[in-house]
C-alpha cells in the first residue's frame, strides 16, 4: 500500500504541473493566472475536493502510439467552500492544449454540473479556453465522428438555468463551444483585455470570411461589457474577476429553493437622507444621477452593478436594504433621459429574471419617459422587445416596491411596475407624474386638432400644460387611491425596507400551465 500511495502522490504531483513550467511562465508573463491558481483563490483557504484529477484522453484520442496524455484534460474541477457555502467550479487549464474542450474533459464538467444541480450548488466556470478540441497530432480520423454525440453541456446548462445560479468567469478567450456557456450563464464578468468569446475565432473568422480581425476586436471584454450585452463587466485582472464572482454569489441563495442571505441589520432603516431633498434639479427636464439616490437608500452605500456600460438608460444593480438582498431596477435621467429602447427593455428583462428565479426582492426607482419611438426603434423591434419587460414584470413572484420619483409615463410607468403589475408597496416622491405621455406630448397631439399645422398661441399652449400638469400630479392620483402614499424623500430607505418586510412572506397564484411564451 505505501508504494501504491507513493506512486498515487507522483502522479498526482505531474497533474498539478499542468502543461510544465514553460508553459506555466507564459501564462503568467501575459498577467494570467493558472487555473489551479483561479481555484486556489476561490475556494476558502484555497481547499477544495479535485473531481477528475487523472482523467486525460483515452482511447482514439489519445493518438496513434497513446502517449497523448494531458493533464486533468485541460480542464480542473472541484467543489468547495466559498463564504463558508458549497460552490462547485471548472477552470480551463490555457497551459494544457489551450484548454480546449476534449472528451474527458467534457465528461469531467459533465460531472460537476450532476454534482451542482442534484446537491443544488452553485456552479461557476472560469474560462480560458481555444473551445473544441481539433488537435491533428492526436486525433484519429474516426474520432471527429464523435461530436455526433457531443452538445450535452448546453442542454443541462439549460435544465439548471433558474435552480441554481451559474456564473461564467471570462479570464481569458472562450471560442466556439465555450463561448456558449457564458451565453446561458446568469452572471459573465470579464478580465479587462485578457477575457474575450465569440462563436468563432480571428483564424476561423479569417478562413471563412476573409476578415482581419484580433481577438479583442471581434469578441472582447470592452465589445461583450458595452455593445453585446453578453458581459456584465469589465475588471483589471485575474484577482479582482474572482473577487467580483465571489461578491455575486453573496446575494444568492444556493438554490431557488431557499431564500436569499440576509445580514444582520448594521445600517439603520429609519435613516433619513437629508441629500435626497436637494437631488431633483428645479426643471424636470433636467438630468440628475439616480445612482446617488440608490446610493443614499441601500445599506452603506454599497452596490454590485450589473452591465453598467451597456443600455446606459437603465440602472440593474444588486444591494441590500436592512440587510435583505435587493434587486434595484432605476431609470437613469443622464442617459437619454431615461428613455427605454431595445437594449434597455433587454437588461432589466433578464436581470427581473434572474432576480425573481432566486427570489431576490425587485425595488423600483421610476423617473421614466416611457419607450423610444421612431422609425429606428421599431425597425429593431422596439415592441417584441418592450413586450420581454412587460412579460417577466408580469411574471414576477417575488416582492417588488415601485418608487416613482418623476416622471412615470405611458408603457414605461407599467413595466417599471406600475400599479396594474402587483407591487407590494407603491410611493411617490411629492414630485411624481404618472400619465400616458407628458405634457409636451399631449399638447402636441391636442393642439393639431385644435389648430392644424399652426402653432397655437403662446398665452393657450401655457394654459393648455397648465391643466394637463394638474392632472398628472401626483396628489391626484393620490386621491384616486392608486398610490398608497405620497412620501418625503429622506423616508424613501425606510418605506421600501417596510414593504420588503410586508411582503416577506409572500404568496402569489398563477393559472397552472406547462410555461409562457416570452416574447422574441
Amino acid at each position: 500500500m505505501r508504494e501504491l500511495v507513493k506512486d498515487l502522490e507522483a502522479r498526482r504531483e505531474q497533474v498539478r504541473r499542468m502543461g510544465g513550467e514553460e508553459r506555466v511562465a507564459r501564462q503568467h508573463a501575459r498577467g494570467k493566472m493558472t487555473a489551479r491558481e483561479r481555484l486556489a483563490a476561490f475556494f476558502d483557504d484555497g481547499v477544495h475536493f479535485e473531481v477528475g484529477m487523472h482523467g486525460t484522453q483515452m482511447g482514439l484520442a489519445a493518438g496513434p502510439d497513446g502517449s497523448d496524455r494531458p493533464p486533468a484534460d485541460a480542464v480542473v474541477c472541484g467543489f468547495g467552500k466559498v463564504d463558508g457555502r458549497m460552490v462547485c467550479a471548472a477552470a480551463y487549464d490555457f497551459t494544457v492544449k489551450g484548454g480546449s474542450i476534449g472528451q474527458t474533459g467534457e465528461e469531467k464538467v459533465t460531472r460537476l454540473r450532476q454534482m451542482a444541480l442534484r446537491g443544488r450548488w452553485p456552479i461557476v466556470w472560469f474560462i480560458d479556453s481555444g473551445g473544441a478540441r481539433i488537435d491533428p497530432g492526436s486525433m484519429h480520423p474516426d474520432s471527429i465522428s464523435l461530436f455526433a454525440g457531443s452538445g450535452h453541456l448546453f442542454r443541462e446548462q439549460v435544465h439548471m438555468s433558474g435552480v441554481v445560479p451559474q456564473v461564467a468567469a471570462m479570464v481569458g478567450p472562450g471560442a466556439a463551444g465555450t463561448a456558449y456557456i457564458p451565453g446561458l450563464a446568469d452572471f459573465v464578468p470579464m478580465v479587462k483585455d485578457v477575457g474575450s468569446m465569440a462563436l468563432g475565432g480571428p483564424a476561423l473568422v479569417r478562413a471563412m470570411t476573409g476578415e482581419d480581425i484580433s481577438e479583442q476586436e471581434l469578441g472582447g471584454s470592452k465589445v461583450h461589457a458595452t455593445k453585446s450585452g453578453v458581459g456584465d463587466a469589465e475588471y483589471p485582472s485575474d484577482a479582482e474577476c474572482v473577487a467580483a464572482v465571489k461578491r455575486y454569489l453573496s446575494f444568492f441563495p444556493s438554490s431557488c429553493d431557499e431564500e436569499p442571505p440576509r445580514l444582520p441589520v448594521t445600517d439603520p432603516i429609519d435613516r433619513r437622507e437629508e441629500s435626497l431633498l436637494d437631488l431633483l434639479p428645479e426643471s424636470p427636464r433636467r438630468a440628475y444621477d439616480m445612482l446617488k439616490l440608490i446610493d443614499a437608500i441601500v445599506d452603506h452605500g454599497e452596490r454590485f452593478d450589473l452591465k453598467p456600460r451597456w443600455a446606459r438608460s437603465i440602472i440593474t444593480c444588486l444591494a441590500r436594504i436592512g440587510g435583505q438582498p435587493v434587486g434595484v431596477v432605476a431609470n437613469q435621467p443622464t442617459q437619454m433621459g431615461g428613455i427605454l429602447d431595445v437594449d434597455a427593455s433587454d437588461k432589466a428583462a433578464r436581470f427581473m429574471q434572474i432576480c425573481d428565479a432566486f427570489n431576490i426582492p425587485l425595488v423600483f426607482l421610476q423617473d421614466v419617459p416611457g419607450f423610444m419611438i421612431g422609425s429606428k426603434v421599431e425597425h429593431e423591434g422596439i415592441i417584441r422587445h418592450g413586450a420581454k419587460m412587460l412579460h417577466v414584470m408580469a411574471a414576477a413572484t417575488v416582492p417588488k416596491i415601485t418608487v416613482v420619483v418623476r416622471k412615470a409615463y405611458g408603457a414605461g410607468y407599467y413595466v417599471m411596475c406600475g400599479r396594474a403589475y402587483e407591487p407590494d408597496l407603491i410611493v411617490g416622491w411629492p414630485t411624481a407624474e404618472i400619465s400616458v405621455m407628458g405634457p409636451e406630448g399631449m399638447l402636441g397631439i391636442a393642439a393639431r386638432k385644435m389648430f392644424g399645422d399652426a402653432p397655437p398661441p403662446p398665452e393657450v399652449k401655457q394654459g393648455m400644460v397648465d391643466a394637463i400638469q394638474k392632472n398628472i400630479d401626483v396628489m391626484k392620483v393620490a386621491g384616486w387611491g392608486l398610490i398608497d402614499d405620497v412620501i418625503d424623500p429622506r423616508d424613501t430607505r425606510r418605506a421600501i425596507a417596510w414593504g420588503l418586510e410586508l411582503a416577506r412572506k409572500k404568496r402569489v397564484e398563477r393559472p397552472e400551465k406547462k410555461r409562457g411564451i416570452l416574447p422574441v
